[in-house]
């Protein structure tokens, strides 16, 4: 996948970005209901009001986006001394099926890290598919113990 170009995305990307997004979904959960064509706009507006703090990077095949990965960069409380701290998400990292398997995943991985890195981001985490668990880990990511999550919501009372 050497001819594979991996940039920051720019407002000429984010309609295929959200062809994307809209495509990822549907094979995740089925059909969405909401149609492609009322989709790309919502998503292109998402993006221009989100840009600030989601980084998005694209693969590039012969002009043409064959994958794309986020990194959402979220304020931390300061500590003295420190009050510019973030942290760091991976979201949304997607490769179209029959351009997987090549190192491409990995590839936008180490963009979305590299920017973390030049943003002096303390920490970046990721919910992964089963599936992509195993490229995650040879970038560096493990489990860690103290992280945890829940659902708000989700009735749990002390």
């Amino acid at each position: 996948m050497s001819d594979v170009v991996v940039r920051p995305a720019g407002p000429e990307d984010m309609d295929a970005v959200a062809a994307l997004r809209w495509r990822w979904l549907g094979k995740a959960r089925g059909k969405p209901d909401v149609p492609l064509d009322e989709f790309v706009p919502g998503f292109v507006d998402w993006w221009k009001r989100n840009r600030a703090t989601h980084h998005c990077f694209v693969a590039v095949l012969d002009a043409s986006v064959v994958g794309m990965a986020w990194l959402a960069v979220t304020p931390r409380v300061p500590y003295p001394h420190a009050f510019d701290r973030v942290s760091g998400d991976v979201q949304c990292v997607y490769v179209l099926p029959e351009r997987r398997d090549g190192g491409l995943g990995g590839r936008l991985i180490e963009a979305v890290l590299g920017l973390a890195r030049d943003l002096g981001v303390e920490r970046v985490s990721v919910h992964s598919s089963e599936r992509a668990v195993s490229a995650y880990s040879r970038h560096g990511f493990a489990v860690s113990p103290r992280l945890l999550q829940t659902k708000p919501g989700a009735g749990h009372r002390p």
